[in-house]
């Protein structure tokens, strides 16, 4: 395993970030619930895609209690707005690490956006930081993500958390096979994903999940198991927990990451908190002004930007910016109900 894993970080490493999009065929993909602000987050996530020049768009699976305002900020950024509704798990007798991850299970709707050969999922406190369009070159047929962290207290209540055994760092505490039998399979965080939509997939994703007794990472734990045995892992450069920075520092180079995962509590840049645990370090005050830096510019606007793109390259601006740039890109698909 792993000198699989090597040879898919060397393939990656390898693949041309020039090719450009076949058909329409490939798309980043979000979710967004509620009338919160995660908003906030999709708006900075469009700029962010658009900042490191990705030649996809970004599709937002949305469901139905997100209010108009939002939908027509996202709109306006140049989002494809994807109609889907909620997918609801059997009952949970025991609890979520945090009662909002129920909705979260309604991310699996996005594996029925069948229009699109191949997607990568990104969490809404996510952003990108430099192109990682090459990952839709990666091998058909497997899921790829990055391996989670178990060192954070919201895993106290698992065997890795007991022992201090955690997949990022295995040879610091060797798991006791003696006493707890085989190492658990790898296992990945979910806010981030290259995957492959697929109705048969889909379906059965619907029905399995209906037959699952819901675990404390809700929708993660279900994938997790559901993709088992096709899961390929990626580089932490691709999906940084931010965890990672005070747990494994050997192992994190921050001028090589490509994608922030805000996932800390406090950490959320448009809800930034110093005073939450770990929230006061330079190198996460640094990652929260840059997420501002492209939230707060003005020339990334998907109005801004496809004029200004249009004026520099009139033969190969997007399809979208050669149309009339007040008619955002948008899709009102069906719900997939």
């Amino acid at each position: 395993m792993v000198e699989m894993t090597m040879n898919l970080e060397k393939r990656i490493d390898e693949v041309d970030v020039t090719v450009m999009p076949e058909g329409g065929k490939r798309a980043y993909v979000t979710f967004l619930a509620g009338n919160k602000d995660y908003w906030m987050g999709v708006v900075g996530l469009a700029k962010g895609l658009r900042k490191v020049k990705s030649a996809y768009p970004l599709v937002v699976a949305i469901l139905p209690d997100v209010p108009e305002e939002h939908r027509q900020i996202l709109v306006a950024q140049g989002c494809i707005i994807r109609e889907i509704e909620p997918v609801h798990p059997p009952d949970n007798k025991v609890g979520y690490s945090m009662a909002y991850y129920v909705i979260n299970y309604s991310k699996l709707r996005i594996w029925e956006f069948v229009e699109y050969e191949k997607m990568i999922y990104l969490d809404g406190d996510i952003q990108v930081f430099s192109n990682i369009d090459h990952l839709f070159d990666t091998p058909r047929g497997y899921l790829y993500a990055v391996k989670d962290c178990f060192c954070e207290v919201s895993w106290s209540k698992t065997p890795q958390y007991k022992i201090g055994y955690c997949q990022q760092s295995p040879e610091k505490v060797t798991w006791p096979v003696e006493s707890l039998g085989s190492p658990p399979p790898m296992y990945f965080n979910a806010g981030m994903l290259v995957f492959e939509p697929n109705l048969i997939t889909y379906e059965d994703l619907l029905r399995v999940v209906q037959l699952t007794t819901p675990t404390y990472f809700a929708e993660q734990d279900f994938l997790n198991m559901y993709f088992r045995d096709i899961y390929k892992p990626i580089p932490s450069t691709y999906n940084l927990v931010l965890a990672m920075l005070w747990r494994h520092p050997e192992h994190i180079d921050l001028d090589q990451i490509s994608v922030v995962h805000y996932c800390a509590n406090g950490s959320k840049p448009w809800k930034y908190d110093e005073a939450e645990e770990h929230m006061e370090r330079e190198d996460i005050k640094m990652l929260v002004n840059k997420w501002w830096e492209i939230y707060e510019d003005s020339s990334l606007d998907y109005k801004n930007y496809a004029e200004s793109e249009l004026k520099l390259n009139p033969i190969t601006a997007p399809l979208a910016s050669k149309e009339s740039v007040g008619d955002v890109l948008m899709k009102r698909a069906p719900s997939a109900a």
